[in-house]
Parts: structure tokens; sequence; C-alpha cells
């Protein structure tokens, strides 16, 4: 994927910083100790500079580092590693998504296998940080429980399963009698379990990757790029307090990759919200089910995603459109009383402690779920726009853009390079009515799928 020359960024641009997000994450809060910070400062100059340190920028950082240990990789990001979106997810490694409103989703077989593949891809270079390098991020390969609290998400649950059956994908339907067990929770009458989803504490994976990169990666957090100067023969960013010239660069940004003149207009910002209770003592530990760890996907994509990790509830749901990426403290406390709702509805016996925490976490989209990645202009590659499933498809993304910033191929790149670039959005008065009227619709109809 290339843009048009005539759209590739030109000239000395000044960046506007990304959103400061109003409250941490509680996978953040809960990570283990912080990684030493040390921001940028001075002339940097590197062979490659990688900008966003979420899912796709460190295992682009990563597989860089290892492919070319005599080239030096500089990774930045502009806040702290994993209190950034990509640690305020569920740490859900999907290998394959579902989305029932989708109506090609049986149909488009070739579709959901390319998806499939890409997102084994991703979760195999995860595993092998695990296991090679000794990533510690409470890895759970159990699977996802794709559970219904109402009729109509038990029909979304079959028309998935159907999907299941034409791509030849074992699965297991889960009654409501093991459910109440498994969760202790009343709410849900059916589910069905798809083996092949790992669960993580997506922050204390993102640090402790980042402690352990290659020896020709250097780290600088808290490290914003102010402006951008892109030539044929080198690029130049100023941050806060220094310099850097990089003969190549690789953009994993999310949505601010726009804010760098490439793709303009095509990011459409949403945040979602999370809370996490305090740590649940032995006898609430008792009344939240038989297994000590679960996740729950909403057969509703409105719905509340669940998880139980590390003693604790955390609970998933709200849409809401972000104009210039920015969110308030008033609006995770507004999210915070809907997830209390969700919180109710499941555990009545425990949601009087309410929750520790609330958080937000971007979410990037285009209006055709296009997504960026290959190379953007001479020397200048990214990956953007995971339209969700990101941890998954984060891994894969960054892993393939540094194989292909290195002249590599794959088939991974080739799946990636078919994929449909994101559209200009709509202008923006007409995306926020559209997005705000489509969520509170959703949402509405999710009912007791919230």
């Amino acid at each position: 994927m290339a843009i048009n020359p005539a759209e590739a960024p030109k000239g000395r641009m000044m960046i506007n910083p990304p959103a400061v997000e109003p409250t941490d994450s509680g996978w953040y809060l809960t990570s283990g100790t912080d990684l030493p910070l040390v921001p940028q400062r001075g002339e940097t100059r590197c062979d490659v500079l990688v900008i966003g340190a979420g899912w796709m920028g460190l295992h682009a950082a990563r597989r860089y580092g290892e492919l070319a240990p005599d080239n030096s990789v500089v990774l930045v990001d502009a806040g702290r590693i994993g209190n950034n979106a990509s640690g305020r997810c569920m740490g859900f490694a999907i290998d394959l998504a579902h989305n029932p409103r989708k109506k090609d989703f049986i149909e488009d077989i070739q579709g959901n296998k390319d998806e499939l593949y890409t997102n084994l891809d991703g979760n195999a270079y995860l595993r092998s940080a695990v296991e090679e390098l000794g990533v510690d991020c409470d890895w759970d390969p159990q699977g996802k429980y794709h559970s219904a609290a109402t009729d109509h998400g038990v029909a979304d649950l079959v028309a998935f399963s159907k999907a299941l059956d034409a791509m030849g994908q074992g699965y297991r339907w889960i009654e409501k009698d093991e459910m109440q067990a498994m969760t202790g929770s009343s709410h849900y009458i059916r589910a069905l379990h798809h083996p092949g989803t790992i669960l993580i504490q997506p922050a204390k994976y993102l640090k402790n990757l980042a402690r352990v990169l290659p020896r020709n990666v250097t780290v600088h957090e808290n490290t914003v790029v102010s402006t951008a100067r892109f030539g044929t023969d080198g690029h130049v960013f100023e941050t806060a307090s220094g310099v850097i010239r990089a003969k190549q660069v690789i953009l994993c940004a999310s949505g601010y990759l726009t804010r760098f003149g490439i793709f303009r207009q095509t990011a459409i910002p949403l945040h979602t919200f999370a809370s996490m209770t305090r740590e649940l003592t032995p006898a609430e530990l008792a009344r939240a089910g038989a297994h000590e760890a679960f996740g729950l996907i909403p057969a509703n994509s409105f719905g509340t995603t669940v998880r139980r990790a590390q003693n604790r509830l955390f609970l998933r749901n709200v849409y809401s459109y972000a104009p210039d990426f920015t969110i308030t403290r008033q609006d995770v406390e507004r999210a915070r009383e809907q997830q209390m709702v969700a919180f109710r509805r499941r555990w009545p016996d425990l949601a009087g402690m309410g929750f520790e925490t609330s958080w937000s976490g971007l979410l990037t989209l285009a209006r055709n779920g296009g997504m960026v990645f290959g190379e953007l202009a001479a020397n200048v590659y990214g990956a953007a726009f995971c339209n969700g499933t990101g941890v998954s498809r984060g891994a894969a993304f960054g892993k393939a853009v540094a194989e292909l910033a290195l002249g590599r191929t794959s088939p991974v790149i080739d799946i990636l390079r078919r994929k449909t670039p994101p559209s200009r959005a709509y202008p923006e008065p007409i995306t926020g009515a559209g997005v705000r009227l489509v969520t509170a619709r959703r949402f509405r109809q999710a009912g007791k799928e919230v």
C-alpha cells in the first residue's frame, strides 16, 4: 500500500500531541514495577525510528532488531508503555474474532481464513516472547467464551457457530448451569467456547517485552514527537528536548498516524471504557465462580466484556465518539455508572463493593473498515487501524511491517497488502452525529447483553 504522491507528507510539519488520558489503566496500576523512564534528549541518529510503543510498535521494534542486529533502532512513545492505548484493552489475544452484525461474516470464508492466518502468526510471535524471552504476562491459553444473556444474543451465537462450521473450527456449547458454576452468575443463559484465544495481562506484557528487546533497540518513553520532516535521504523529528534523525521510520501510532500527514481525515476515534474491582476476598471469590480466570466476550458487540483475573473482576462496555481523540474524566465517570449497572446484573451480591478504578482506551476505526499497512512514502512504513482485535493483529502487523521495511516477504505481508486502505471519513459534524446515533442505537438494542 502506498499513498498518492500528491498526498505524501512534505516539508516540516507541526504534530499535535496525543491527548492525555484522564485516568490510569487498572491493568497498568497492577502490572508491577515501572520501566526506567528515559525520555529522548539531545541529538539521536538511528537506522530506523519506530513511533508508538503499543502492540504494533513494540513488535516492529523487536522484529527489526532481531533481523538487523547491526542496525540501530529507536522506539519512542508519547506516554508510558503499558498505560497507552494498547495497555488499556481487555487482554484477549484472539485468533478469530466474530462480528455477528457483519453481513458477510459467514459468506466471506476467505477473508476469515486470512484473518485467522494473520492472527495466528501474531499469537505465535506473542508466545515466542513468553517462551523464549521470558516475558511474564499471566499467559492463559484457555480460549474465550462468547456469552449470551438474551434470546437475540443466542441467535448471534448460532450465526457465529455456522461460520465456524464452514471453516472447520471446533467449539463447544455451554449451557446455563455450567455458565453459572463457572462464573458464579445466573445472568447468562448460554455460551459458545472457542479455543485458540490467549488471555494476558496487557500492560504487564507490554512493559516486560520492552525490558527484553534486542540490544540494538533503544526505548524512550514520555517522548512526544512535535515536528516531522520526511525526506528521500532521511527523516528528522523534533521532540521536547531533542531531535531524532532516522534513515527509515515506521509509524505505529494508531489513528495519530493521520497527524503525520498520512491518510488524512480517515480516522474515526472511539473510546471504550473499563472498570476494575479491588482484590476480592476468598469468600467473594467463591461467589464469583469456580474458575480462577475467564474471559467472556458478549454475543452482541455492544454488550459487556468481562474478565476475571488477578483475583479481580474487570468489566468493559460503552463506546464514545472522541472528537480530536479527547476524553474527559466526566466521560469516564458516566461509563463507570453504566458498568455498575452491568456489575449488578451479573453479581448483585458483589456489586456493593463498587470499582477501584475506571479508565478509557482509544479504538481507531475507518468508515469502510480499512487498514493501513505498507510503505507509505520513501522509507516511511506504517501499520494502523486494527478496527479491533488489536493484540493479535497488532503483533502480526508490527512484525510484518518491520520485515517489509527490511525488504522481506511473507504470506502475512501478502495478506496485509491486499487489505483495503481506510477511506475518508465524512466531515466531522456528520461523522460525529452519525457515530453517536449508531452507537446509542446499538447500545439500546444490546439490552441485557450490556
